[in-house]
């Protein structure tokens, strides 16, 4: 059986790849769209800044993930092998069509698919589907109303300074806060995958409690970076030029908006989403120029992916668990 473990646990590590590589414009997004940076330098800045993530804000999301969705009593091998192919599945389909979705939500929705195909409802814990649900509201929201604000301080302090000045002050101070965005999605992305990988050890007997060892950090945080870096350049597109146009003042905004809320999240356990959380904060920075400013449709279609991410990923998920016990 340990032969199956190991797969699993390279399976984990192919979804955290894909996680980042998904999840690669969410890092880049602001920076590159106001042309702070090159698309190389910026994914760079970007991925090792998600291997350091991890390390700086603990593991309470991944210890929600590992134990909080579905209790650990009733998990088995093939049940996080079929939660892994519905989150794979999902972010594959969802990065081909360039639609920003939530690889976070994928996996839940995986986890909650496999789950209840391999062991019934009475497994999967409510508790902390409100978790998952109270991320999915609060960040895009909290995302939003925080970066419009900022860029509305920002135009304020400044009205009197030339524009020229003011983008190439806050160009320099992009620096620093897509650094801080990246440390945040790699502390809150980074953590699922550590989870599941905890969870696959405490189902084979390699640990007797639940606990992320040092080097399932190490593992998970190397796989989520490596992912961002050779990131998926169909879904910057759609966060970097489609949304909305950015001067280098509301890519700061946006980005300190949608970092803040995430690291309140990560220190909470909450598994949040980084593409609500940047997606509502590039909106809510575009927004401050002129409402107009926003492609809404675009953000539309964003949000129809938010809602389908977890019901599509659990049906694909649930799909392969019956499969899979079929021939087990």
């Amino acid at each position: 059986m340990y032969e199956l473990a190991i797969a699993a646990i390279i399976a984990a590590l192919f979804f955290d790849f894909i996680n980042g590589f998904h999840d690669a414009a969410n890092s880049i997004a602001t920076v590159v769209g106001t042309r702070v940076l090159k698309p190389l330098q910026a994914v760079t800045l970007a991925a090792i800044a998600n291997f350091i993530g991890p390390f700086l804000f603990g593991v309470a999301v991944a210890t929600t993930i590992g134990k909080g969705i579905i209790n650990p009593d009733f998990v088995t091998i093939h049940i996080i092998i079929g939660a892994l192919s519905g989150a794979i599945a999902w972010n594959l389909i969802t990065w081909y069509w360039g639609f920003p979705s939530s690889s976070s939500h994928a996996l839940i929705g995986g986890i909650i698919g496999a789950g209840i195909a391999g062991a019934g409802t009475h497994a999967i814990i409510f508790g902390g589907l409100e978790k998952v649900v109270t991320g999915i509201i609060i960040s895009p929201v909290v995302g939003l109303v925080g970066a419009f604000l900022l860029a509305t301080i920002i135009i304020t302090v400044f009205a009197n300074k030339k524009p020229g000045k003011v983008n190439s002050a806050f160009g320099k101070l992009q620096l620093v806060s897509s650094t801080y965005f990246s440390l945040t999605h790699g502390a809150n992305d980074g953590q699922k995958t550590m989870g599941i990988i905890a969870l696959i050890l405490l189902t084979e007997g390699v640990i007797t409690e639940f606990a992320v060892p040092f080097y399932v950090i190490l593992m998970a945080a190397l796989a989520i970076s490596l992912g961002t870096f050779f990131g998926g350049w169909r879904i910057v597109k759609t966060m970097a030029v489609k949304i909305t146009q950015l001067k280098p003042y509301q890519g700061f905004a946006a980005e300190t908006g949608g970092a803040t809320i995430l690291a309140v999240l990560a220190h909470a356990g909450i598994p949040a989403s980084t593409t609500h959380a940047i997606s509502g904060a590039i909106m809510g920075a575009g927004a401050v120029r002129r409402m107009s400013a926003v492609r809404w449709g675009i953000g539309k279609r964003i949000m129809w992916a938010w809602i389908v991410t977890i019901p599509a990923s659990a049906g694909v998920s649930y799909l392969t668990m019956l499969l899979i016990k079929l021939f087990v």
